[in-house]
């Protein structure tokens, strides 16, 4: 039956001229209309050639935010609109608002729902009362390639289960129970589909993939999005096997609407839809407009095509008409379940942004999520944690940086940030702490790469080999002062992030300079490390005593930063992506396929490298503590399982220490023979669990048959028949096995 309020809805869309209609289909950038006097002949209106009339029936605003800024524009805008069909105001929330948390894949790293949850609603919440909407996360494609730069914003990593259980977490958590209550925000999951297996590792590019690997690896965590209700997707840039996915039916139509039963609303990536002409599909700009329509793309973000080309189409043809109305009633639907036809504003308020944004409360909480995503990859001979009264060199670019917040954090206040160097100075003492920079992040000539491709004033490399040589040598007098040296050091904010795929993985070539050069003075020497993807470090590793990855932690990162490194907490995260030993490697995963010949000797004909080690560097779930956790007797409750029944699976872990902390004890399963080949594990339950001193636990686990399925040549999701081997262990290399057998 349908309500009165739905009733209304499709009332006011026969009320709607087809201009009004395709309006709602366009997203622009919504500082256009904080100007007092709109000009359609310059700037972003000439760009996308959009009228002053055409700009009044837009449906949707891009990244601006800020409640006396929303409604400013809202009631511009609806002073202007015929039937004062309100804004959506969309935003790129993806690691926080004011607050920024860890980026995504650091977030992963906590194999905590909980850090998920809480960091999803504070977001949601700051920056709901700012007035946003909608929010353009997660980001839930799965990452195997660390040359790719969006490996930042994947939560799940390189792992399905993990994008599975993350995806329904981060969604639902935004979500809430109702989108219209004060501090829930709409859900946009992206990048639809498998962005993430770009080939090369460079952003935009292809994917080609059979659908059984498709739907096998990449399609899980963006199902369960769906089936949790998020209320958007994003397509992707990138073509699925030789269409791209802006304009794929069968990804589009087929699957998502038609499968996966996706009633919400699907919008394209920024300008993706005129895109389609370069990649070679659409013949032009009107093409592209069908095309993307027949497809099923409710919203066109800041390109010129819907709004300039889809009324010629609407006109000729009914079922194109059709196509639009279904759209549009999806995006009035959104509006509605939002509360945006009672308040247009939502539930932005001033007032509540100066109580709530960056209050104690929540920046005390922020700290001690951001604490869980640190991964401790190294502590040879436990130099760490370190001793309050030694006297400590902190060297290294981060170690007097604010710049610690990611690429995306593009509305926190960086100023606010504290640096490990104040903070560890206010810990121990200014007597106790030493600083030297030692280096920049890169040198002059590949900070003006980046410079200049984003058209902003390059640098002068004047006397740059003479500087960097000098900046050393006072590294090296303060480190000779010390007992131990910090070392703060790591990729710059704008090498990840999109736009940002790299060749060459590795610390920068300064910064490895400066490594060498302390080595030599036989000093202990611990290594904070900052990134946005796996990063290369088998050239340094045996340099260092400690290594403690922190990727980019956010606005609360010094002081998350410096109580694991005194031990005033226990470092518990695990990498949700492995390693590699060289670039040459990448993609690298931990659940990849058996070989014909797999590297198991010296022998040569093997799948294998000549140069490095086959396996990566730090595999995917490593993660070390200042604990010592021992594994033991693992146990199974019968050795045969039928359909309808379950096996519980046991382990001991004991913490053989004097630290309390964190373990994340990981489970996989193997499928030993199968009528298609299967990998050599696959992650099927985790646990974090709490261990006080010498404490020893029975953890167990139960496997049903639900976790032996998979997608066969026939694209069924079967279990077949069987012996399976089920591992337990702190990684997915570190594991005690055992049998068992399915019979169906």
């Amino acid at each position: 039956m349908i309500n009165i309020k739905d009733k209304e809805i499709k009332e006011l869309l026969n009320e709607m001229t087809i201009d009004e209609k395709i309006g709602q289909m366009v997203q622009v950038a919504g500082d256009i209309f904080l100007e007092d006097d709109i000009n359609v002949s310059t700037g972003p209106l000439k760009n996308l050639e959009l009228s002053e009339e055409k700009l009044y029936n837009v449906g949707s605003i891009l990244n601006v935010i800020g409640a006396e800024r929303v409604k400013k524009i809202q009631d511009k805008y609806l002073s202007k609109n015929r039937l004062k069909i309100p804004l959506l105001f969309m935003d790129d929330i993806i690691n926080g608002y004011k607050i920024a948390f860890p980026i995504p894949i650091a977030q992963g790293c906590s194999w905590n729902l909980e850090v998920l949850r809480n960091i999803a609603k504070i977001s949601a919440m700051e920056s709901n009362i700012a007035g946003a909407n909608v929010n353009f996360s997660p980001m839930v494609d799965l990452s195997r390639d660390a040359r790719w730069g969006r490996v930042m914003e994947s939560v799940g990593g390189e792992d399905p289960y993990l994008g599975k259980v993350y995806a329904k977490a981060t969604v639902k958590a935004y979500q809430g129970e109702d989108i219209s209550r004060l501090g829930n925000i709409a859900s946009c999951v992206k990048h639809i589909a498998a962005y993430g297996a770009v080939e090369a590792g460079r952003d935009y590019n292809t994917v080609d993939m059979s659908e059984r690997e498709f739907r096998q690896y990449y399609l899980p965590a963006y199902k369960e999005a769906i089936e949790n209700g998020a209320e958007m997707l994003m397509t992707s840039f990138n073509i699925l096997n030789g269409v791209p996915a802006t304009v794929n039916k069968w990804l589009i139509q087929d699957l998502l609407r038609k499968e996966l039963k996706f009633k919400g609303v699907i919008i394209s990536d920024y300008g993706a839809i005129e895109e389609t002409i370069a990649h070679g599909f659409s013949k032009n700009e009107e093409y592209a407009a069908l095309n993307a329509i027949k497809a099923g793309v409710d919203i066109d973000m800041m390109s010129k095509i819907y709004a300039n080309y889809l009324k010629k189409w609407c006109l000729e043809d009914k079922e194109i008409e059709n196509k639009v109305n279904e759209s549009v009633l999806r995006i009035l639907n959104l509006k509605n379940k939002l509360g945006l036809f009672e308040n247009p504003y939502s539930n932005a308020d001033v007032e509540k942004e100066k109580r709530y944004i960056m209050n104690k409360t929540n920046l005390e909480k922020a700290k001690k999520l951001t604490q869980e995503t640190f991964v401790l990859l190294k502590n040879k001979d436990n130099v760490l944690p370190l001793n309050n009264n030694s006297k400590i060199a902190l060297i290294g670019p981060y170690a007097d940086n604010i710049a610690i917040t990611g690429s995306w954090s593009m509305f926190s206040d960086k100023t606010k940030n504290s640096t490990i160097l104040d903070v560890v100075k206010n810990k121990v003492g200014n007597e106790n702490v030493l600083y030297s920079k030692g280096t920049e992040i890169l040198r002059c000539e590949e900070i003006n790469k980046i410079l200049k491709v984003e058209n902003m004033q390059t640098i002068s490399i004047d006397n740059e080999p003479l500087k960097e040589k000098e900046a050393i040598e006072k590294a090296k007098e303060v480190a000779e002062k010390s007992d131990i040296i910090i070392l703060l050091l790591g990729e710059h904010y704008k090498q990840s992030g999109e736009a940002c795929s790299r060749s060459n993985i590795g610390l920068p070539e300064n910064q490895v300079n400066l490594i060498n050069e302390l080595y030599k003075l036989n000093k202990k020497m611990v290594m904070v490390l900052f990134n946005g993807r796996p990063i290369q470090l088998n050239n340094v590793e045996n340099k260092l005593d400690a290594i403690l990855e922190v990727w980019f932690p956010g606005t609360t990162g010094a002081e998350a930063i410096t109580e694991v490194l005194f031990g005033d907490v226990n470092p518990s995260g695990k990498l949700t992506m492995s390693f590699p030993q060289n670039v040459g490697q990448c993609p690298i995963y931990y659940n990849h396929y058996s070989t014909g010949r797999p590297h198991n000797s010296d022998f040569k004909y093997l799948s294998r490298y000549q140069d490095i080690e086959t396996e990566s560097f730090y595999p995917f779930g490593y993660g070390l503590s200042y604990c010592k956790f021992i594994y033991s007797n693992l146990q199974i409750s019968k050795s045969k399982m039928r359909k309808d029944e379950s096996i519980l699976v046991g382990v001991d872990v004991e913490n053989k220490s004097q630290y309390e902390g964190y373990e994340i004890i990981e489970m996989y399963i193997q499928d030993l023979y199968a009528s298609v080949v299967r990998p050599v594990k696959e992650l099927k339950g985790f646990q974090k669990v709490f261990f006080k001193p010498f404490e020893k636990k029975k953890i167990e686990f139960e496997i049903n048959s639900e976790m032996l399925k998979f997608w066969n040549n026939d694209l069924k999701y079967v279990v077949e028949s069987g012996e399976f081997k089920v591992f337990i262990g702190s990684s997915s290399k570190d594991t005690l096995e055992e049998k068992f057998e399915f019979i169906d």
